[in-house]
């Protein structure tokens, strides 16, 4: 159910609003002035707030100009008495969802609630498609790691050189394909990506290459492979030390020839594809241990990209932190949360093991689970 925060000094009003929405079906919450409601605000989680205009402490246009500046885009409905509709009027062209006046008329308070969390709905989906929309999310960091990758993205991503890049789970090598993707003349085609580790060994074939109807039981139709679906822009190759060798030997020729078969066929397929491979495994490691092809390994690394992990880039820690904790806050349609120095600390010094993919989803707990400002005592507790 919607959570409703109600802020009016008068406790009669208070009383009959929290009745009628209360009958509603929704959660109401009450401040008997614009200071406490702040507290609330601040600390809750509200869908609609509704708030009278002359209030002691802290009015109603205090509180929706703070409201407005922690960029939450919680709705507030001011509620107005007779000599404060003007106000009112001006309450709503600085931003609030519209009044109400005192005494409130039930169906136009209904609807006009309504109306105001139909708009919050509105607000999340439009945000959720935008970060669907988005092409790539930035490359944060400024220690020195980080700055040699972002240098080595400008310096190959406009050239058509197969790139390598190695790194920790999670710590971000997507990311560097998707900027090698987007950098380059290919940007205006298709990125295309296979995680050789998700798929059965008996299947990468399929994957990659794509099969005739026929070819094999299950094969019912015809596939067209990921090679040919890439064709014109980029293929990213996830956790290649993971690909079986029969895999391998045909991802080698179709490097060296540009040409691909489908599984089951005998037609040559011509195709124009950048590949780009990634791995948490020391492939020469994996070639002495006769796991991978090294004429493959040469192959795919003509330029070789690493990624840090986290622990070695410790520095860049709090500017990974307020970047998730402002993405969060939007996704919630809350304030940001701030954390305190020693909160950062710790966090500074905690062993990541799962890189940027573990500090994110950290981050998103201690917004949960944390009150109105991130502690030392809260990383302690739930990292």
């Amino acid at each position: 159910m919607p959570n409703i925060l109600i802020i009016d000094d008068e406790k009669a009003i208070r009383n009959v609003l929290k009745d009628i929405l209360s009958n509603e079906g929704f959660t109401v919450d009450e401040a008997t002035d614009g200071e406490e409601g702040l507290k609330k605000f601040t600390s809750g989680s509200y869908d609609v707030v509704l708030c009278d205009i002359k209030m002691p402490k802290v009015d109603g246009l205090e509180f929706l100009q703070k409201v407005i500046d922690s960029q939450s885009e919680v709705p507030v409905i001011m509620i107005s008495g007779h000599g404060n509709i003007e106000t009112a009027v001006d309450a709503v062209k600085k931003g609030a969802f519209d009044y109400i006046s005192k005494p409130p008329d039930l169906n136009r308070l209904l609807i006009t609630i309504r109306n105001a969390l139909d708009k919050t709905v509105l607000v999340k989906e439009t945000k959720t498609l935008k970060r669907k929309v988005s092409r790539v999310q930035e490359i944060i960091g400024e220690s020195e790691g980080i700055r040699k990758v972002k240098e080595t993205i400008d310096k190959v991503a406009p050239t058509d050189a197969r790139v390598l890049v190695t790194g920790e789970n999670g710590s971000g090598k997507e990311l560097v394909a998707r900027w090698l993707h987007e950098k380059s003349n290919r940007n205006e085609g298709p990125i295309v990506e296979v995680n050789c580790a998700a798929i059965p060994g008996e299947l990468i074939e399929s994957e990659l290459f794509g099969h005739e109807k026929g070819s094999f039981t299950s094969a019912i139709k015809q596939r067209i492979g990921k090679f040919e679906q890439a064709n014109g822009g980029t293929l990213f190759l996830d956790e290649i030390g993971d690909m079986s060798l029969s895999a391998q030997a045909k991802v080698l020729r179709a490097l060296q020839e540009g040409k691909i078969t489908r599984v089951g066929g005998d037609k040559e397929i011509a195709v124009d594809v950048r590949v780009i491979a990634a791995t948490n495994k020391d492939l020469l490691e994996e070639v002495n241990a006769k796991n991978f092809r090294l004429d493959l390994y040469h192959r795919l690394g003509v330029i070789l990209i690493h990624v840090p992990s986290l622990n070695e880039r410790r520095d860049d820690i709090p500017l990974l932190v307020e970047k998730f904790l402002t993405d969060i806050a939007q996704e919630y349609g809350q304030a940001p949360k701030k954390i305190e120095k020693k909160g950062m600390d710790a966090l500074q010094k905690h062993d990541w093991t799962g890189n940027i993919r573990e500090l994110r989803n950290v981050v998103e707990r201690l917004v949960i689970l944390s009150g109105k400002e991130i502690q030392a005592s809260d990383v302690e507790a739930h990292v």
